[in-house]
């Protein structure tokens, strides 16, 4: 009996305890895009130079669009974003 007791005890106590599962933010510590060191690259060719913007701002994926293209509001902080004019020219990097 006393045993049925200490472990009702224990598992009401258990309840009231903090989940140990950490909540997903959606990307890894540390993994954040930094635009500003690709700046120097704005003006030339996106097709050109899109592989090593993703390289130098340590972004994780890249989204490629003409000025005025409809794009998603959603905010990712590991991703570059390349707008080009009409040439296919880099108007400018952002990340989110």
């Amino acid at each position: 009996m006393t045993r049925a007791v200490a472990l009702v005890a224990l598992l009401g106590l258990g309840a009231c305890a903090a989940p140990a599962v950490p909540v997903a933010t959606g990307t890894a510590p540390g993994v954040q895009c930094d635009a500003n060191v690709v700046q120097a690259l704005v003006g030339r060719l996106a097709a050109a130079v899109t592989a090593t913007a993703q390289r130098r701002s340590g972004a994780r994926t890249v989204r490629s669009y003409t000025t005025g293209d409809a794009v998603t509001m959603d905010f990712r902080p590991d991703r570059l974003n390349v707008e080009r004019d009409a040439r296919g020219a880099v108007v400018r990097f952002t990340c989110g």
